[in-house]
């Protein structure tokens, strides 16, 4: 499929070219994510209030509407606004002959195709709702100007209206429902996790920033197949991997950020991303080539403190300024974040020993050196409970020194089960 990328956006007095041209690159990168779709010409125009019927002035919408029915290879046009009103729609496409997308459509089925999970789907469901009754009210006022949209339905005394809004209004319950059910397992895994004391680390970031690309880098595991699109990680998954010490953490991918990202969307998704709210560490991977990282960065930030995560992780949260192969001579500016290449490997070394330093403070664990009798259930305890880094056994008195990273309350258990 062709499409047509025309960014209506109407830049504010203070604005410069350079913000309009950033959005174009943006919304083209939206288009190219979708198989199919290509785009054939791209256009910066003012518009009115997105909400509004008339989104462009007279004179805009007819040098736009001569322009796409003069280009027969132009199958669909992308208004780079957050939502047009279903009239808005209506009307753009009986004008130019072709369907139009808004931003929220386009992210919509992006994130649609990339739905992989039942969790995913389902909240993909749910992110859809209001674009269904939306087109459910443009529906009824239609068949209403025929006379229609008021008749009862099989003499059951409601409306068709009525009926289709319960009909929504009974599916938004179910997948809540499913939602909730996945969230507590979720909870409970968490749990799980928490007890064996893996300490969780969240990697976010922009959208195709390199997160994967780093898990993978991180933990050696090469069933992770990273994509070069827009949110090809839409379902949060959970990956281990050690540090030097030995250290086992869990790397939690989640799904990319994204300026101006539809609200609906984002709240759909708030339940993936309390997994991040429930991190010991946050790491925020950067692509340092892209010309707007800085503008990606606020973007980032912005969205992780609508997220209300706890103060300690957003202050303790660790830099990791990515793709830095793709900048030649690229010295980081910020004196507390990391460069590295997570595709070539490089600074990976630095990166984990400032990983390990940051959660070791993190989740309160400590380095102890611990005497225990080499006839006792210690030592096995310790290889269960904590990360045992060194055993120094000392064969003639029947012991072993042993070089652990416990936390806090682990350390307390073993000082009770093995008092003296």
């Amino acid at each position: 499929m062709l499409a047509a990328v025309t960014n209506g956006w109407s830049p504010p007095p203070s604005a410069s070219p350079p913000d309009a041209e950033r959005q174009v690159v943006e919304a083209q990168a939206l288009v190219h994510t979708l198989d199919g779709w290509s785009v054939v010409d791209t256009m910066v125009v003012p518009t009115k209030t997105p909400g509004r019927k008339l989104i462009f002035g007279r004179g805009t919408l007819e040098h736009l509407t001569e322009k796409i029915r003069g280009s027969p290879e132009v199958t669909a046009v992308f208004l780079n606004v957050e939502r047009m009103a279903a009239p808005t729609k209506k009307e753009l496409e009986a004008a130019w002959g072709v369907r139009v997308f808004d931003r929220f459509t386009v992210v919509l089925h992006i994130f649609r195709c990339n739905a992989r999970t039942k969790e995913a789907r389902l909240q993909v469901a749910l992110a859809e709702l209001p674009l269904l009754r939306s087109h459910l009210k443009n529906d009824v006022a239609h068949l209403g100007g025929r006379g229609g949209g008021s008749r009862h339905i099989m003499g059951s005394g409601e409306s068709f209206l009525q009926v289709h809004q319960r009909l929504l209004k009974d599916k938004e319950a179910k997948i809540r429902k499913a939602l909730d059910k996945l969230r507590q397992k979720r909870l409970l895994l968490g749990q799980q996790r928490r007890r064996r004391e893996f300490p969780v680390v969240s990697v976010v970031g922009y959208t195709n920033c390199g997160k994967t690309t780093l898990i993978k880098a991180l933990t050696g595991d090469a069933a992770i197949q990273p994509r070069d699109q827009l949110f090809a990680t839409l379902d949060v998954t959970a990956r281990a991997g050690r540090l030097p010490s030995r250290l086992t953490v869990i790397y939690v991918d989640t799904i990319g950020f994204l300026s101006q990202l539809p609200h609906s969307l984002v709240e759909s998704f708030s339940a993936t991303l309390e997994d991040v709210r429930r991190s010991d560490l946050v790491i925020h991977v950067r692509d340092v080539s892209h010309p707007e990282t800085e503008l990606q960065k606020a973007s980032v930030l912005s969205a992780l403190r609508a997220l209300q995560l706890p103060r300690p992780l957003l202050d303790h949260m660790v830099e990791v300024l990515n793709k830095v192969d793709l900048v030649p001579g690229y010295r980081p500016a910020e004196p507390n974040a990391v460069a590295v290449s997570a595709l070539l490997g490089l600074g990976l070394e630095e990166l984990k020993a400032r990983l390990e330093g940051a959660v070791l403070r993190a989740t309160g664990r400590q380095v102890r050196t611990l005497r225990v009798g080499l006839a006792g259930p210690q030592l096995s305890w310790l290889h269960q409970e904590a990360t045992v880094q060194a055993v120094d056994v000392r064969p003639e008195a029947g012991v072993a020194d042993v070089k652990v990273i416990i936390s806090d309350p682990a350390y307390g258990r073993f000082k009770k089960l093995f008092p003296g």
